[in-house]
C-alpha cells in the first residue's frame, strides 16, 4: 500500500469523493500526492519524481517555488496577508498588468478565473441592462451557472450543429439560467451570427476563450473574432476574451494576435504566481459600471481576499520575469514540443494529432486535428486510448493534463521536452491497440 492510498482512504472519510477538485481524480485510481515541487519537477509522497506538464492546470508559468517569486512572497507574509484597507502593491500591479495590453484601461482583481468570469458577464449586464449571454459550445469558463451551460454537451443531447442546445452542466441548474444562454459554433462567423441575430436587443455580452482547450485547443480564427466584433458593436453588446488560460501565449494576452480587441477580459491562473487570483480588465467605458456614477453604482463588487497583497506580490513578481523574451522562448519551446509529440504520433503509426499554440498542446487520439467541441468529442476506443496514454505518463515520470494537455513552464528546457516525447512515443504505442485502423489513401 502506498503513502498515496493511505492518504485517499483517509481522504474519503472527509472529503466527498476523496478530494476537493475532480479534475484530481484518476480513473480507476487513487490520486497522487504532492510532498513538493521545484522547478519543472515535483516529488510526491511516495518519492516518486516527475516532470511537470500539467503546471496546476496551467497556473504555474515558472513552475514550482521559484526562488525569486518566494523571497517576495515570504518578505509579504512578514508584514500581514490581508487588511481591511488598500495596498500600494495593488495599484503597482495593477499599472504593471494595465501596460501590458493595450486595451486594459482599468482592472479589478478577485480570487478566481470563475469569479472572474463572473464579474465580466455581471459587468455587462449593468453595463447594457440585458439578461443574455453567447458562448461557444464545449468550452469552459469557470463554475458560474451561466458560464457552464453547454460545457459538456453529448450527442444526445447537443442538437443541430448550426444551432446547438443550451445544455445545463449540473443537475437542477434553474431552467431560466438555460434559457438566458446562445450556443455558438465554433470557427463558423456565418452560423454564429445566425445564432445570435434573432437576440440582437437580449444579449449583454458575448463570452469567447480565444483558445478553448475542451472545444480542441485551436484558435479562433480571425475571421471568427472579426465577426463576433462588429456584431457586439452593431448591436450594443460587449464581447468578452476568457484568458484565463491563454494570457500566457503572448506578453499582452492572445488577443495581442488579432486586430479586433475585446471590451473586457477574464484572467487567472498565472497571474497569481502561484496563489489564487482572479482579474478583470478593459475599457474604461465597460470597467466603469464597478465606479459610482451620475446614475449610482451599477454593480456593486467587493471580495474579503480580493488584491490581498501576497497574491499581488507573487503575481506582480511573476509577470515581472514573464516579459517579452521568456514568452518568446516559451512559444518556441511549444513549437518543439508539439513538433516532436507529432514525430512520435508519425513513427507509432497511430491515429493520433497534436494541437495547440503557443506554450499548450494537446494530443487527440484521432486522425486529423478537431475543429470544434463536437470533433474533439472522445469516442469510447478514444478515451480508453487516453487514459491509458496519461496513465503511463504518470507512471514514466511525466505529469499531464488528464485531457492529454501540457503547459510549459519557463524552468523546462530542450531536455525536458525531449524526455516529454520520448515518453509519449512509449505510450502510444502501449495503446495503439485499443484504436481502429486508420483510414489510409
Amino acid at each position: 500500500m502506498t503513502r498515496s492510498a493511505d492518504l485517499y482512504r483517509e481522504a474519503l472519510k472527509y472529503l466527498p469523493g476523496g478530494v476537493s477538485r475532480n479534475t484530481l481524480l484518476r480513473p480507476g485510481g487513487t490520486p497522487f500526492y504532492a510532498a513538493f515541487g521545484t522547478g519543472c519537477r515535483v516529488t510526491d509522497v511516495d518519492g516518486v519524481e516527475r516532470i511537470d506538464f500539467a503546471n496546476n492546470m496551467a497556473a504555474l508559468i515558472h513552475g514550482h517555488a521559484h526562488p525569486q517569486i518566494t523571497a517576495a512572497v515570504t518578505e509579504a507574509v512578514s508584514r500581514g496577508t490581508a487588511f481591511t484597507m488598500a495596498t500600494e502593491t495593488e495599484v503597482t500591479y495593477a499599472r504593471a498588468l494595465c501596460e501590458r495590453a493595450k486595451g486594459f484601461d482599468k482592472i479589478r482583481f478577485i480570487n478566481s478565473g470563475t469569479e472572474a468570469v463572473m464579474a465580466g458577464l455581471k459587468a455587462a449586464r449593468a453595463f447594457t441592462g440585458r439578461a443574455k449571454i453567447a458562448k461557444v459550445e464545449g468550452t469552459y469558463h469557470g463554475a458560474y451557472d451561466y458560464a457552464e451551460v453547454s460545457q459538456a454537451p453529448k450527442p444526445d443531447n447537443w442538437g443541430a450543429e448550426a444551432e446547438p442546445n443550451a445544455v445545463p452542466l449540473a443537475r437542477g441548474t434553474p431552467p431560466g439560467v438555460v434559457d438566458d444562454v446562445i450556443i455558438l459554433p465554433f470557427n463558423d462567423p456565418e452560423q454564429a451570427l445566425a445564432r445570435l441575430e434573432p437576440h440582437g436587443e437580449e444579449i449583454a455580452a458575448v463570452l469567447l476563450d480565444p483558445v478553448p482547450h475542451r472545444a480542441g485547443l485551436t484558435p479562433a480564427s480571425p475571421a471568427f473574432v472579426q465577426a463576433l466584433r462588429q456584431w457586439t458593436r452593431a448591436h450594443g453588446a460587449l464581447l468578452i476574451f476568457d484568458e484565463v488560460i491563454t494570457f500566457r501565449t503572448e506578453y499582452g494576452g492572445v488577443q495581442e494576435r488579432y486586430d479586433d480587441q475585446p471590451d473586457l477580459t477574464t484572467m487567472g491562473k498565472m497571474i497569481g504566481g502561484g496563489f489564487p487570483v482572479g482579474a478583470l480588465a478593459g475599457s474604461e467605458e465597460a470597467m466603469s459600471v464597478f465606479e459610482t456614477g451620475a446614475h449610482g453604482l451599477r454593480l456593486p463588487h467587493s471580495g474579503t481576499f480580493s488584491a490581498n497583497p501576497v497574491t499581488m506580490t507573487a503575481g506582480q513578481a511573476a509577470m515581472a520575469l514573464y516579459d517579452r523574451d521568456a514568452v518568446a522562448r516559451l512559444n518556441r519551446l511549444g513549437d518543439t514540443a508539439r513538433a516532436q509529440i507529432g514525430e512520435a504520433i508519425r513513427l507509432a503509426d497511430i491515429p493520433a494529432c497534436i494541437t495547440g499554440t503557443g506554450s499548450m498542446f494537446r494530443i487527440h487520439f484521432k486522425p486529423r486535428p478537431p475543429k470544434n467541441y463536437r470533433e474533439s468529442f472522445e469516442t469510447a476506443p478514444e478515451l480508453a486510448a487516453a487514459q491509458g496514454f496519461i496513465e503511463h505518463m504518470y507512471g514514466a515520470g511525466i505529469m499531464m493534463i488528464h485531457t492529454c494537455t501540457g503547459m510549459l513552464s519557463t524552468p523546462m528546457g530542450e531536455a525536458e521536452i525531449s524526455q516529454m516525447a520520448e515518453t509519449a512515443l512509449g505510450g502510444f504505442r502501449k495503446v495503439r491497440s485499443l484504436l481502429p485502423e486508420p483510414v489510409r489513401d
